[in-house]
């Protein structure tokens, strides 16, 4: 199953209720529907994968929170923003800045990071509420798995910046002294066979376990 035909999960089913429809009635945003199919369904270049439309999304929320904030986003902050809050690049404290910087503008972060929406979401908007579709071509298996391991590296990332930032918060009110700490989650995978333990990375690189 590849990026263009996962199911949506985690997320409302398709229908009225759906996330991105009940995103798109929320913040305002008139029109992202037909541009989303129509982004979808072009060809050649013109043409946004779900990934892509899934980031279109999620900086057109961003955009939509600093507005209702009574703040006019010039061309650029909504993406540079997105990119601080997500990219695998950028480092926890960096992150944490961006956080502040926009709550101190009047946005509910949690809030706005709970509406991020993801590549399945858009699938099923796309596919159940507006009856669009496309033909996708085959994708290797090293790009899917290349996909998979992404998705979970940005899981990794945040869940440590949600733990630096509950650290935060309890040295703040006097709970806890940690001085600069620095959280650091660990995937890892055990064979049931022989027992041997790989990071998560390696054994998706490896192509499995040498046994």
């Amino acid at each position: 199953m590849d990026e263009e035909t996962a199911p949506d999960v985690g997320s409302t089913a398709g229908g009225p209720g759906s996330k991105v429809a009940a995103l798109i009635e929320r913040y305002d945003l008139v029109g992202l529907g037909d541009d989303l199919e129509s982004r979808w369904t072009a060809d050649g270049d013109e043409r946004m994968s779900l990934r892509e439309l899934a980031d279109y999304v999620n900086e057109s929320l961003i955009a939509a929170a600093l507005r209702a904030s009574d703040t006019q986003p010039v061309d650029g902050v909504a993406s540079n923003y997105y990119r601080l809050l997500t990219s695998d690049d950028v480092s926890s404290g960096t992150r944490i800045e961006a956080e502040n910087e926009l709550e101190s503008r009047g946005v509910d972060v949690d809030q706005l990071e709970s509406d991020f929406v993801s590549r399945q979401a858009i699938h099923t908007y796309l596919t159940s509420e507006r009856d669009a579709s496309y033909e996708s071509p085959d994708r290797s298996d090293s790009e899917r798995a290349d996909d998979r391991l992404q998705t979970v590296q940005r899981l990794k990332n945040r869940l440590a910046t949600v733990a630096e930032r509950v650290l935060t918060e309890l040295e703040g009110s006097g709970y806890l002294s940690v001085g600069d700490a620095r959280v650091t989650v660990l995937v890892s995978v055990q064979c049931r066979d022989c027992g041997e333990q790989y990071a998560f990375a390696d054994i998706i690189a490896n192509g499995g376990c040498d046994c």
